[in-house]
């Protein structure tokens, strides 16, 4: 039997990691949910998600900042990143490095779908 897909979400207003979580659960798969980047690579498990969805603005380690430590450290699996603040150059940046979306805050649930089943199905946006 195949292993349910594990997604994190790495977002440091609570409000937002509890409705991401609860619409990844309800497509099916694990929601894994970590306060900040920081968080993440403290409590993270071995084994890489399936899939993050992260903020890009966080205290201590931003979304970009987590993304290029992740790279470095060689760990690479599809990153959604959502902002409220969005900026065309962090957009450039992320997706340079391999970011799979980059959306605004808020983003329709159907908007948050779409780009993680392309991401999960391995399809480009």
């Amino acid at each position: 039997m195949a292993k349910t897909p594990v997604i994190a979400i790495v977002d440091d207003d609570e409000g937002v990691r509890a409705s991401l979580a609860s619409l990844v659960r309800s497509l099916g798969y694990d929601a894994h949910a970590y306060e900040s980047g920081v968080d993440f690579l403290r409590k993270a498990p071995e084994i890489d998600p399936a899939c993050m969805i992260a903020d890009v603005q966080m205290p201590v380690i931003t979304g970009d900042e987590l993304q290029a430590q992740l790279i470095a450290s060689g760990r690479r699996f599809p990153i959604i990143f959502m902002t409220a603040f969005p900026s065309e150059s962090v957009r450039q940046r992320v997706m340079a490095a391999g970011a799979h979306c980059y959306l605004g805050k808020p983003s329709s649930g159907d908007e948050i779908i779409r780009c993680l089943e392309q991401a999960l199905a391995g399809r480009t946006p």
